[in-house]
């Protein structure tokens, strides 16, 4: 059962990782990646709830492993920051790493403190 709960919950996470990254960029002009920040925040906040809420082991499986495993996306962070680097960006790609790694641990840790609450 749980390796169906992680499936379902990656069929929903990954077409919102594509629909929000395609929606955010689409918003801004600039050559950083605030799609692929948005969805790695979001989805550190999300798994930061669930495992503060201590929820089920079936909630786990289906949000936090599949849901937020697909919505997120460390390779497309690493390779948007290498590229912002390559094409002579270098003080943008220093700031997605240092934010989206700063930005990730806050939302967090925002996350588990909401989901202890509830």
């Amino acid at each position: 059962m749980t390796p169906l709960l992680v499936i379902l919950g990656a069929v929903v996470g990954a077409p919102a990782r594509y629909l929000t990254d395609r929606l955010v960029q689409s918003r801004h002009a600039s050559g950083f990646p605030w799609g692929t920040f948005t969805v790695n925040v979001a989805g550190s906040f999300v798994l930061g709830l669930v495992a503060g809420a201590t929820t089920s082991p079936a909630v786990t499986a289906l949000v936090g492993t599949g849901f937020c495993g697909a919505l997120t996306t460390y390779s497309t962070f690493g390779y948007e920051t290498v590229q912002l680097a390559r094409q002579g960006s270098p003080l943008l790609a220093a700031c997605n790493a240092v934010g989206s790694v700063m930005a990730g641990l806050g939302a967090a840790g925002l996350g588990l403190a909401v989901g202890a609450v509830l």
